[in-house]
């Protein structure tokens, strides 16, 4: 029987206090640029996936490199029919938990090569238009309309 995805996520924008937002491609999808994301595994909360996705895809860790932070917001979104074979029959819909990580400055991050293939930062501006996932998008316009 095969292991199918929980259809709830997270999202981490991780930012600079100057907004430079952090993006990474996409391995299997290359020319996708998206911020930290991943399901939640069962019996997991939102804000341990949190904490384990941005230290899978990024090599940062909350407790030492940044400051994490619940947004208390979450989307509930179609699922892109490409992706729905991952979940359960029939699911069609994702529910996404958004958080945001302020770290100093840019630095250099270690990618997981399976799932990403490089990453890059940009002006809050420029990450929102790379984005291919509106949800991304939102949360990175919802961020810049926080810290003006």
């Amino acid at each position: 029987m095969p292991t199918y995805k929980r259809p709830e996520s997270v999202l981490v924008v991780i930012y600079t206090p100057r907004l430079d937002i952090l993006l990474l491609e996409r391995a299997d999808f290359p020319g996708y640029w998206q911020s930290v994301t991943g399901s939640l595994e069962p019996d997991e909360t939102p804000p341990q996936a949190a904490q384990r996705e941005l230290f899978e895809e990024s090599g940062l860790v909350a407790a030492r490199d940044g400051q994490l932070r619940d947004a208390h917001h979450q989307v509930t979104y179609t699922i892109y029919e490409r992706w729905r074979y991952r979940y359960p029959p029939g699911t069609t819909h994702n529910t996404e938990h958004l958080f945001t990580f302020l770290v100093p400055a840019p630095r250099a991050v270690t990618l997981s090569p399976r799932e990403h293939l490089q990453s890059l930062w940009l002006p809050w501006a420029d990450a929102a238009e790379k984005v291919f996932s509106s949800s991304n998008r939102d949360a990175i316009l919802r961020l810049s309309n926080e810290n003006p």
